[in-house]
C-alpha cells in the first residue's frame, strides 16, 4: 500500500509526487502521458527563461525519479474509490491503495465525479486552499477546479499545496518544505541563537 496515489502526470501531478517523496512518503504516479505541456513551449515558467513543454514534462520525470517516486507509464486510470483504509485506485491490470489520492488529470474530472467530489457552480471540483475535495484526503489540482485558468506554474502550486497538506496530516504539525544548504543552515541557526 503507497502512502500517497497521484492520478495525472503533468505539473501539477508530479509536483505533488516530488514534494511527497522528498518528504518520505511512498508515491506512485500513474500517467497517460496527455499532458498540454507536450503542446507547450514555456516562457512564463518563473526561473525558466525558455523550456520546450516536453523536455520540462522530461526533465520533471527525472527528478521525482531521483526522490523514489514509483510511476506506471503509459497506464490509464480505469476507476477510484474509497475504502476503509483509504483509496482503491484500478487500471486495466491491477489495483493499487493509499491513503491519500491526488486527482491531477486537467480538465478531465471524471474521476472526481465517480469519487463524489463535490462541483462548484462553474461545474469544476469545490475545493479548499490546500486543494482537499469534499471527500477527505482526496484531492484535485491545476484545470480540474478552474474553469479557464490553465497554467503550468498554478497546476505546479496547487500540487506542492495538496502535497504540503497531506504532509500537514501525516507529520500531525504544519510542514514547511525548505530546502536550504548546509552552510545556511548553519549560518541561519547562528544569526537566530545571537537573537
Amino acid at each position: 500500500m503507497a502512502d500517497v496515489l497521484v492520478i495525472g502526470g503533468g505539473p501539477a501531478g508530479l509536483s505533488t509526487a516530488l514534494f511527497t517523496a522528498k518528504n518520505g512518503l511512498e508515491t506512485t504516479v500513474f500517467d497517460t502521458d496527455e499532458t498540454w505541456l507536450h503542446k507547450a513551449h514555456l516562457f512564463n515558467y518563473p526561473g525558466i527563461g525558455s523550456i520546450d513543454g516536453s523536455n520540462y514534462i522530461s526533465t520533471l520525470r527525472e527528478q521525482v525519479d531521483d526522490f523514489g517516486v514509483t510511476r506506471h507509464q503509459d497506464t490509464e486510470v480505469t476507476s477510484v474509490s474509497t475504502t476503509d483504509d483509504g483509496f482503491l485506485v484500478t487500471t486495466a491490470d491491477d489495483e493499487h491503495t493509499a491513503d491519500y489520492v491526488v486527482l491531477a488529470t486537467g480538465a478531465n474530472r471524471d474521476l472526481a465525479d465517480e469519487l463524489g467530489c463535490s462541483f462548484t457552480d462553474e461545474d469544476v471540483v469545490d475545493v479548499d486552499v490546500t486543494m482537499e475535495t469534499s471527500v477527505q484526503d482526496a484531492y484535485t489540482t491545476g484545470a480540474m477546479v478552474r474553469a479557464e485558468e490553465w497554467q503550468a506554474v498554478i497546476s505546479a502550486g496547487d500540487g506542492a499545496a495538496a502535497a504540503l497538506n497531506i504532509l500537514t496530516k501525516e507529520k500531525g504539525e504544519h510542514f514547511h518544505d525548505f530546502d536550504v544548504p548546509a552552510d545556511a543552515e548553519e549560518l541561519f541557526g547562528s544569526l537566530v541563537d545571537a537573537e
